[in-house]
């Protein structure tokens, strides 16, 4: 039988291990507003170095979003955790309101193979899902969700974060704009918290309410049945109720982070009695009402196909359908682009011969419609001919552009845009995966700038949810199949959006690439601004060192960030 004494020797002894481990248990929360991940294992030294960032600063041009990272760690298990908003009050009493914040909590994806010739690939945890914590069109809260962004109890040992996101309206003032954000959580019966400084520096211009960047990434609206239909046959999933909602918040989220929307029905010319071709009245209409309401600049038509089946025999039908493009351009009164996806990936002599078939046919016609071929400017084979003369937007893959003959078809009026697609090339570039650094999603778009490109283009809808039920849980989206050992993987391919509905809502949220990827966009406006400035020169002076090639380019984080300020400062000085 233990004695009295040593009983309460160690009571006291137990109480001290306890208070000792409450002290250390302190909520860690840090911030960072770098492109980058940080993984559930990641500590806060290894994140920030010898630094501590309790504190935000960021800055954003007028009609522009800007985000960052909240982080929180602890010892101990954390509960209750919420972020509390806060006005940011700028110059002569100019408000950038809490209420306008948007708010999201970092789900993370647990990868244990790496992508395709990732050989810096750690297992771990990885954010990518954004749960946000209001509907993004009523703005109502969510809650009772599979997942909920707030309240979250934090596990003890690990590392969580949350996303911010601020927009600047495009009245606001030029300015500094100052408040502080709350992290709070529960302890014991009451509440504690952590303050968090945040400044926003508004420059004194205005990016375009359209943008200039041309973003082919296709529809997750329209990928979204397929999903849905195969999850209900296998009695997984209900389809959704109201398709209409969920194209409608689609159109907005990609709207909003600058990204082309898609209508959800396409025009389509109706043969006419006298032969000719005619778009209604009612489709240009309502086209038009989209691309106001979505801010577009590009738009993808029916393919040729649909009304003439040999561009030769029957050139005469296909210059009438051709001229109802022409019509329908200037009958909608806006800058878009029409153009037709005429052929993806020509990789032999039949497809070549199929793509200068058709590609001269349609350029004979002069029309507005464009003709689009994913290739590069450089011939692969001679003995299967060129495609010079039946192409007027090239598309290479990262990998594959060549600068001499881009170069030639620049100066010919062509139009040059770019992609990836899993991991190609003899050299890495920046590959599109959740276990690739972000940055790789931010970086081609100054690339493509450097290299005079006007657009980029994604497949998959952003939505390839194909090979995978449940994307919040399974990265796999794309490669090696069930029973299969030696194929790649690639986690996250064709994917940038994740389903809404365990958030919540029928529909997409956004994820940390797609707000790389908005940065890029946002970041490729700057450049854009400065070449119609005359300053394209000198643009090019910040540009080149950070972006080498599509092999080389640097990957400081903060290098890109110190660079777009400097940009900004060119476009305010507006000198050279």
């Amino acid at each position: 039988m233990m004695k009295p004494a040593r009983v309460m020797f160690f009571t006291y002894f137990a109480f001290c291990g306890l208070a000792a481990h409450a002290a250390a248990a302190e909520l860690q929360v840090w911030t960072i507003a770098e492109t980058r991940h940080v993984l559930r294992e990641d500590l806060q030294e290894i994140v920030l170095g010898s630094g501590r960032r309790g504190e935000v600063r960021i800055a954003a041009a007028k009609n522009e979003w800007e985000g960052f990272q909240i982080l929180v760690r602890s010892e101990g298990r954390v509960k209750g955790i919420r972020i509390e908003p806060a006005d940011l009050a700028g110059p002569d009493g100019a408000v950038l309101r809490a209420g306008d914040a948007r708010l999201y909590r970092q789900h993370q994806i647990h990868l244990t193979e790496p992508t395709a010739r990732n050989d810096q690939f750690k297992p771990g945890w990885y954010p990518d899902p954004l749960i946000p914590t209001v509907h993004p069109l009523t703005g109502k809260p969510l809650s009772g969700a599979r997942f909920t962004a707030m309240p979250f109890d934090l596990p003890a040992n690990q590392t969580h974060g949350f996303w911010v996101d601020l927009y600047v309206p495009p009245d606001a003032k030029p300015g500094v704009y100052r408040g502080t954000y709350r992290v709070t959580w529960a302890e014991g019966n009451g509440q504690k918290a952590r303050e968090l400084p945040v400044s926003m520096t508004v420059w004194d211009f205005a990016l375009p309410q359209v943008p200039t960047l041309v973003t082919a990434f296709g529809s997750p609206a329209q990928r979204m049945p397929g999903y849905y239909r195969r999850l209900a046959k296998d009695g997984k999933e209900k389809e959704p109720a109201d398709w209409d909602a969920v194209d409608t918040q689609c159109a907005q989220m990609l709207s909003e982070h600058r990204f082309d929307a898609t209508p959800s029905s396409r025009l389509a010319p109706v043969r006419q009695p006298n032969g000719s071709f005619r778009i209604p009245e009612e489709q240009i209409r309502q086209l038009r009402e989209f691309v106001d309401r979505y801010h577009v600049n590009a738009i993808q038509t029916v393919h040729p196909r649909s009304a003439v089946k040999d561009p030769e025999k029957e050139r005469e039908r296909l210059h009438a359908w051709l001229k109802a493009w022409d019509q329908a351009a200037k009958d909608l009164d806006r800058p878009v682009l029409f153009f037709t996806y005429l052929l993806d990936e020509p990789n032999d002599e039949k497809a070549y011969r199929e793509v200068q078939t058709w590609g001269r046919a349609i350029r004979a016609a002069k029309s507005a419609l464009k003709v689009m071929v994913v290739e590069q400017t450089k011939t692969q084979d001679p003995a299967w001919g060129d495609l010079y003369g039946a192409v007027d937007i090239w598309c290479p893959l990262f990998c594959l552009h060549d600068t001499e003959t881009a170069a030639k078809r620049l100066a010919l009026g062509e139009s040059i845009w770019t992609y990836t697609a899993l991991c190609q090339g003899k050299e890495p570039s920046p590959w599109w995966h959740i276990d690739y650094p972000l940055l790789n999603y931010r970086v081609p778009a100054w690339m493509a700038w450097r290299y005079r490109m006007t657009g980029l283009l994604y497949w998959g809808g952003m939505s390839y949810w194909d090979r995978v039920d449940d994307p919040w849980t399974d990265a796999r989206t794309y490669g090696r199949k069930p029973g299969e050992t030696r194929e790649p993987i690639y986690n996250g391919e064709g994917t940038i959006v994740y389903p809404a509905r365990p958030a919540g809502y029928d529909g997409i949220v956004p994820s940390l690439r797609l707000k790389a990827l908005r940065d890029s966009i946002e970041d490729y406006e700057y450049l854009a601004i400065l070449e119609r400035k005359g300053l394209r020169a000198e643009a090019e002076k910040i540009v080149l060192p950070l972006t080498d090639s599509f092999f080389h380019w640097d990957p400081s984080r903060r290098k890109y960030q110190e660079a777009r300020a400097k940009l900004a400062a060119m476009i305010v000085g507006g000198q050279k």
